[in-house]
């Protein structure tokens, strides 16, 4: 469920705005530059864009209503502007923009070739096309420990959906093997259209005051780990969250000192 913007943003926006800025910082895409954020959710990377790279303008795209709600509210400016569309069908003309990023999107779309294959298509020739996604399976260890722990705890937490235990299912480290370095550099070369690739780690800290701190989030119903927990008895909530307790590498001040990954994969188009 994608919809709740301010959900968001308390969940996963606040570390993705952390990313944003050194993502824009590598692409080092010149001011004056006309920007199309794909999948834009609440406008972080839309925001950066507008903080940090001085663009002629910003387009954010992006499919849930709710978001772009969101986005429009939060974020104005002579600059910017955002519209209901589909990543994978572009509504915009060819060569019509100097850089097409994505922040968090690629790996949640049906078919990311064509979502590709579009951001290509609206970048003018050496335009940029780029994106990031988090580290699932290993260092995006806010979520990477939750899924360890309802993995973990299956004894009790065992729903049968064709033989599989539905926390392994919703597992994103699991479900998108597209968030490793290897498969986000093939998924760009595959396409011919993409030349000078380059894939990168970005680390970020995600330092939680205490554990209600880490745990508020995954109450808000937005994204898998939320609509997992939200699904589960009171009962069985309560045992996760005691579980995640134990695990969780909590200082003597109670705060928690973690890791958030995510690769990032840059490209220009070149015919």
């Amino acid at each position: 469920m994608w919809a709740d913007g301010a959900s968001y943003e308390y969940y996963i926006g606040r570390w993705s705005r952390l990313v944003a800025q050194k993502f824009i910082a590598w692409l080092d895409i010149p001011s004056g530059a006309r920007w199309l954020d794909v999948g834009c959710g609440t406008g972080t990377l839309s925001q950066t864009i507008l903080d940090v790279a001085s663009p002629q303008k910003v387009l954010g795209i992006d499919s849930s209503e709710g978001y772009i709600d969101y986005a429009s509210k939060q974020i104005h400016g002579p600059h910017v502007s955002f519209r209901l569309g589909d990543a994978q069908a572009l509504p915009d003309e060819s060569a019509s923009y100097d850089a097409a990023v994505s922040g968090l999107v690629l790996n949640f779309v049906t078919n990311p070739n064509q979502m590709l294959s579009e951001m290509i298509r609206v970048v003018r020739i050496d335009g940029t096309v780029a994106a990031y996604v988090w580290d699932y399976a290993d260092l995006m260890q806010p979520i990477r420990y939750f899924w360890n722990a309802a993995v973990a705890q299956q004894h009790w937490l065992y729903y049968k959906t064709y033989d599989e235990d539905i926390a392994i299912a919703l597992d994103e480290g699991q479900r998108f093997p597209l968030c490793q370095p290897e498969p986000l550099r093939q998924l760009f070369q595959t396409n011919t259209h993409i030349e000078n690739i380059e894939i990168r780690a970005i680390d970020v800290p995600t330092i939680f005051r205490n554990f209600d701190d880490y745990w508020s989030p995954f109450l808000g119903g937005q994204g898998p780990a939320p609509s997992y927990t939200m699904s589960l008895s009171e009962n069985h909530r309560a045992a996760l969250r005691k579980y995640l307790r134990r695990m969780l590498p909590i200082g003597t001040d109670g705060s928690i000192h973690l890791i958030a990954r995510a690769w990032a994969v840059r490209g220009l188009r070149k015919n």
